[in-house]
């Protein structure tokens, strides 16, 4: 009997598109099998914390509040290159020191540097999807727009600063990417597990990347996704992509310097490092040798 396997993953584009495949049946395990469930992403990152699920999408921020009971995967992994989540606000409003701002949630990427750059401003956490409404009726004076909402949104609004450029000024000289959500594992799943585990995710991501075109059609006929076909393209082309298959040194590398940033501004009790969370997928040579 197979050994299931719990995941969740965002309701948002990219999770779905990169889960797909194995909720379509073009991957499997001989010795698990899935289910999945979505949720926004600050719901599954306070998830994490609790330790509710055995595979979890997060904000890469909230992982060094998990790191004892999670590994980092390396596969299903979203970055910025040049883009990101964008603070808007209304067109012709300045905003004061104090602004009041709407954030996805508290243990978001975008939400850790926003509070590094903005210290007094003051954060009102809801889910992504009301930002821009809150903003436009005056519940807060701006908001941080993450997910599709980045692509479109109301004439009303004008972006005050892009979150890209807030982590460009605190990453330094060091060019990289801008991380902004990964994948943990229950550090308790038996190591083989854990390994074949992160090989199944890893292939769903590959085989949805390599099927770009027909997945993304499924995913449209099917009322999977919150977008039409051209917004669901550019939006797959800018957070699941080649790069999100597993990540690069460089990768882990900005993964690093984000646990960094957090530690240096008091978000963390300790540092952690990514290349000493990952699952060690090294054992299963070794194992077999």
């Amino acid at each position: 009997m197979k050994k299931e396997i719990f995941v969740a993953h965002s309701p948002d584009a990219d999770d779905i598109f990169m889960y797909q495949a194995i909720k379509f049946g073009w991957v499997d395990s001989k010795i698990l099998s899935f289910k999945n469930r979505a949720d926004d992403i600050q719901t599954l990152n306070e998830a994490a914390l609790k330790g509710e699920y055995d595979a979890c999408a997060i904000s890469f921020s909230a992982y060094p509040l998990i790191s004892y009971d999670y590994a980092l995967l390396r596969c299903a992994v979203s970055f910025g290159e040049g883009y990101g989540p964008k603070l808007i606000k209304k067109k012709g409003v300045n905003l004061k020191r104090n602004f009041k701002v709407a954030l996805s949630g508290k243990h978001t990427t975008n939400a850790l540097l926003f509070r590094v750059a903005y210290p007094d401003a003051k954060p009102v956490y809801m889910n992504f999807l009301g930002i821009e409404d809150a903003v436009i009726n005056g519940e807060v004076d701006a908001g941080v727009l993450i997910h599709e909402s980045i692509l479109e949104f109301s004439d009303e609004l004008e972006v005050e600063r892009e979150i890209w450029d807030i982590w460009c000024e605190l990453r330094g000289s060091e060019n990289l990417p801008l991380p902004l959500g990964g994948m943990a594992l229950r550090r308790s799943l038996p190591i083989t597990d854990a390994i074949e585990c992160e090989g199944v995710l890893t292939k769903a991501v590959e085989i949805a990347t390599k099927h770009k075109k027909l997945l993304s059609k499924m995913l449209i006929e099917r009322n999977l996704v919150r977008v039409d076909d051209e917004k669901l393209e550019k939006y797959l082309n800018l957070y699941a992509n080649d790069e999100s298959i597993s990540m690069s040194e460089i990768q882990l590398k900005a993964v690093n310097k984000l646990f960094e940033i957090g530690y240096k501004n008091g978000f963390y009790p300790s540092k952690v490092d990514a290349f000493n969370s990952l699952v060690p997928i090294e054992y299963e040579g070794l194992r077999n040798c």
